[in-house]
């Protein structure tokens, strides 16, 4: 309990509560800290050098986008996704996530790889293919699905691209915090910290959109002739931006689901979002129904005409999330073993970075998930983690704008965005003192004085400096001339962590694995689908 009045009535006013005791407990056990884990998937378009959409497949030197462990694809077959193994150390990480740019750099002969959240130069989204995965039934599922993505929302939301992060805290921490033995017998604690987390991240989430977003501004060919009631400006180039956005991927025009407003899920209990989870993939949709499984031809349009065809479906800005066994949806995971990880996703990519993510925001993550599991987090229904998204939109749409007021709950009180962010920099510090503390150095207090001068001078704000860039040379020129700059660094770097042998096996093995799939399928596709529902 802080004892200094004007300290009370400034948390109060500012939304953030008294962590103080908490943070003396972390500087009191400093080694709880040793061991996250961390891991990155970075999503980069293919592009033509003109900066259309790539139209060729992918790249078979690159292995099978269904099995392979670091390359696969998203959404479309041009929408390539990097995945790391987890690790504890983030300079290796960083590394590893940069060897398997390197390698697809060279790979991509003249393409480049897009290094900005929202497309350029998609003239007819019809064009956009889908992502192809083999004739098994798992891959025809996969393609199925985003066939289903693309009816229901259209397939240029779907080609945004972003980096998600996946954090999880070490056991000690969990024992010395929770008073968990090990693993097994403090699952539900585990979880319930975790879901401590994500609730805070849904209250003070908007200050990633606020350092981070890079996506101020769209191409216009993205709204495909569409009418949009976001004030947009234009630039002599064609560039449509607001003067004050910071991530308008994480938008309206970016994807969202409004029929997922009412599912009631919360993030109170395992159990209760695991329900609300599962009675989603089952709740009938009737605009879906309208649509149908099939058409007149017979082709498939959608796995299913439910709210979700499948869990992955819900669109959230973080995740609880639990590696799955073969065959197993991730709520019977969660159910079977608890929160293992939580997934972040609302960072762009990075346009400053040939990887689209660096250790200033990974540091950053760090400080600020270790804060949102120590702080307090009253329990939210549904309606109050609605009331969180108005302070998300207010800081995606208009962030940078002077004075910019936050609402306090789901009151009528509001507080100024930049005391707010002053103030909760005060409590990362003590816990980046804490973390540097352990290593002997200073790289986590640097990210804090770095990052908390963009609260007094929000053109310090990566979408400030872009949307600069962009008003001069465009959206589409700002992120070629980037691309080929990092193309040209990438192909020129040697590899660190990975080498030539282990990527070319890793294809081989990739494309053996797939064909072994094929090979094994016994149902035929409906069959195959009807056991999956």
């Amino acid at each position: 309990m802080l004892n200094n009045n004007k300290s009370i009535s400034e948390r109060e006013v500012n939304l953030i509560p008294d962590v103080s005791q908490a943070l003396s407990w972390l500087e009191a056990h400093p080694d709880a800290l040793k061991g996250i884990g961390r891991g990155i998937e970075r999503e980069t378009l293919r592009v033509r050098p003109d900066g259309h959409l790539a139209t060729t497949g992918h790249p078979e030197s690159l292995g099978s986008a269904l099995t392979h462990k670091w390359i696969t694809t998203d959404f479309a077959e041009t929408l390539l996704e990097f995945i790391t193994p987890v690790n504890d150390d983030i300079d290796r990480l960083l590394v590893f996530l940069r060897d398997i740019h390197r390698h697809t750099a060279r790979e991509l002969g003249e393409e480049y790889m897009w290094p900005m959240s929202m497309p350029c130069m998609i003239e007819d989204s019809a064009t956009i293919q889908l992502a192809q995965y083999g004739k098994s039934n798992i891959g025809r599922m996969k393609t199925l699905y985003r066939e289903g993505l693309k009816n229901r929302y259209g397939a240029l939301m779907q080609v945004i691209s972003g980096v998600h992060y996946n954090f999880s805290l070490p056991l000690t921490f969990w024992q010395a915090w929770a008073g968990v033995e090990d693993e097994k017998s403090g699952q539900e604690a585990i979880s319930d910290g975790y879901l401590r987390l994500i609730r805070n991240y849904y209250r003070f989430g908007w200050i990633i959109p606020y350092l981070f977003g890079a996506s101020p501004a769209i191409c216009s060919s993205f709204l495909q002739g569409k009418e949009t009631r976001l004030p947009f400006e234009r630039t002599e180039n064609g560039t449509l931006y607001l003067p004050w956005a910071t991530s308008l991927r994480l938008s309206d025009l970016g994807y969202t689901n409004k029929s997922q407003s009412g599912l009631g899920i919360t993030f109170n209990s395992l159990a209760g979002y695991v329900e609300a989870l599962k009675a989603a993939i089952k709740t009938p949709s009737e605009e879906y129904a309208r649509m149908g499984t099939k058409d007149a031809q017979g082709n498939w349009l959608q796995l299913n005409t439910n709210v979700l065809q499948i869990e992955n479906e819900l669109y959230a800005p973080i995740r609880p999330k639990r590696v799955t066994r073969s065959g197993e949806n991730p709520s019977d995971a969660l159910l079977r073993g608890g929160i293992e990880y939580i997934e972040v996703r609302s960072l762009d990519i990075n346009p400053f970075s040939a990887t689209g993510v660096d250790a200033n925001q990974v540091r950053f993550l760090d400080l600020f998930l270790i804060w949102c599991a120590l702080a307090e987090a009253p329990e939210m229904s549904s309606d109050e983690l609605l009331c969180t998204r108005a302070n998300w939109n207010r800081v995606i749409l208009e962030g940078r704008k002077p004075g910019l007021l936050l609402g306090v709950g789901c009151g009528e009180a509001q507080t100024l965005l930049a005391d707010t962010g002053k103030l909760l920099f005060k409590d990362l510090r003590r816990v980046a003192e804490t973390l540097d503390g352990q290593q002997g150095e200073r790289h986590y207090q640097d990210v804090c004085d770095r990052l908390v001068a963009s609260f007094d001078d929000p053109e310090l704000t990566y979408s400030a400096r872009i949307l600069a860039q962009m008003k001069e040379h465009g959206l589409c020129g700002t992120g070629l001339a980037l691309a080929e700059q990092y193309r040209h660094q990438l192909t020129e770097e040697s590899l660190e962590i990975l080498n030539e042998s282990q990527l070319m096996q890793e294809a081989v093995r990739s494309k053996v694995n797939q064909q072994e799939i094929e090979e094994s399928d016994t149902l035929s596709f409906e069959d195959f689908l009807k056991s999956r529902s």
